[in-house]
């Protein structure tokens, strides 16, 4: 489990305590944590925590983006089933058992897990709209049938992972991994989670130039997928 983090003193321990303490049943855990050059307590807070939680710990010198921190997060994995998760409080750990439980399936790969299959909460609607159309223009280009190309919950199996390469550094890398395992030919399994948005009041902080960001990515990816 991959944990980025920037600026997130308000609420990592409590993603903390929930990564900690859900039981993924058949599996064992390996938590990495890493900080994206925060300016806030976070450092000291996940420094102070790093015992209690046994997590692995790694930071930036400074503010690379989310990307950069996943796939360092990546790079330092050791795991055979590799997923994100966010360092607030939008998404429940214990969503991740049902999405763990399609892997032991030996044909499975990659699993989404999907915050627009059963929706109980949405965020801004400009978020919701734009996550669509980015989805739409995925499974158009790429022939697949998605419905949240842009969700946290992503989760494979190592060696997928190593059969493609990941360059993103910000919140476009969701993107980037959603067309590269479709690109070499990976089935893509959905299973539904819950949402609870944050408002950019509570930290939230992804922006309208992230959307266009994943645009550029999946046309660049598109182009060179053509014959």
């Amino acid at each position: 489990m991959i944990i980025p983090v920037y600026n997130e003193e308000q609420t990592i321990l409590q993603v903390l305590r929930k990564v900690y303490d859900f039981s993924c049943e058949d599996f064992e855990k390996e938590i990495i944590v890493v900080d994206d050059g925060s300016t806030d307590k976070s450092p000291g807070i996940l420094k102070s925590a790093q015992t209690e939680y046994g997590f692995l710990f790694f930071s930036h010198d400074k503010n690379f983006g989310k990307g950069a921190a996943i796939r360092t997060g990546f790079e330092k994995a050791t795991g055979d089933i590799i997923t994100v998760q966010d360092a607030d409080l939008e998404y429940e750990p214990a969503d991740l058992i049902p999405i763990l439980a399609e892997f032991k399936k030996p044909e499975t790969q990659v699993v989404f897990g999907s915050r627009n299959i059963n929706p109980h909460k949405r965020g801004y609607w400009h978020f919701v709209l734009g996550v669509k159309i980015l989805t739409k223009i995925i499974n158009l280009l790429f022939n697949a049938n998605l419905t949240d190309s842009y969700t946290c919950y992503k989760a494979f199996r190592k060696e997928a992972l190593k059969k493609i390469e990941l360059n993103s550094s910000g919140f476009e890398i969701e993107a980037e991994i959603t067309v590269k395992f479709l690109k070499a030919g990976y089935k893509i399994t959905e299973v539904p989670i819950d949402y609870s948005p944050r408002r950019f009041s509570e930290g939230k902080k992804i922006g309208w130039i992230d959307g266009y960001k994943g645009f550029l990515t999946i046309i660049k990816i598109w182009i060179k997928k053509l014959p």
